[in-house]
């Protein structure tokens, strides 16, 4: 990959919650060059050492995100809800993977709900910006996201499955990184969890997924 990749801003405690370090571990092994907007310069830099080119700003500033946006080709936005909600000039940008969990949060009921009520509009606000851009995008809507190792199960991709399942998120990270090689010619929306299904190839796997929605248009 010879395009920079650019996160949404937050620090390593929020890394924990999400799988924005398991994004950037999965980017390494590919070699890829890493571009991340975070809140904490010095603990990032600690974990990932040279690895990634950290910066930080308010991505409300124009000229910061313009600076940080400059030679990124791609995005990736791992369930960092509200990242979308300021505006954002994407001049360049060629390809937006976004990691959505508005479908678990849609499924909440009772105190979980109300808990969630905040996130599930920012998440909302986040697909309604992406698929408003203009710009090719892959969304991924996941189950609830589980600190467990992956690699150990399969995918279940049917539809509905991401509002009652669940998926590890180093599973997760690594179809947001597996997703930028495969760019869909405007936009890419498919539901994932752990399940008995096994991905060999996920540049085949994509392919395919490309290729059934060239026949429905």
């Amino acid at each position: 990959m010879e395009h920079p990749i650019c996160f949404p801003r937050m620090g390593l405690r929020r890394m924990r919650r999400t799988s924005l370090k398991m994004v950037i571990l999965a980017l390494i092994l590919k070699r890829a060059r890493t571009k991340a907007l975070v809140k904490d310069k010095r603990t990032t830099e600690e974990a990932f050492g040279t690895y990634v080119e950290c910066m930080v700003g308010d991505i409300g500033d124009k000229s910061f995100t313009k600076r940080a946006l400059r030679g990124v080709r791609a995005i990736i936005c791992p369930a960092d809800d509200g990242f979308f909600s300021e505006p954002i000039d994407l001049k360049g940008v060629q390809h937006i993977v976004l990691l959505s969990q508005l479908a678990v949060y849609r499924n909440s009921g009772g105190l979980q709900a109300i808990m969630n009520s905040k996130l599930k509009t920012l998440a909302e606000k986040d697909e309604e910006v992406v698929l408003a851009s203009g710009i090719p995008c892959t969304i991924i809507r996941t189950g609830s996201l589980q600190s467990t190792p992956g690699r150990e199960r399969g995918f279940d991709f049917t539809e509905g499955i991401a509002s009652k399942g669940r998926i590890s998120k180093e599973d997760a990270a690594t179809i947001c990184v597996e997703a930028l090689n495969s760019i869909p010619l405007k936009t890419h929306i498919f539901e994932v969890a752990n399940g008995k299904e096994k991905v060999i190839d996920w540049k085949a796997w994509f392919e395919e997924q490309t290729k059934r929605e060239e026949e429905i248009q």
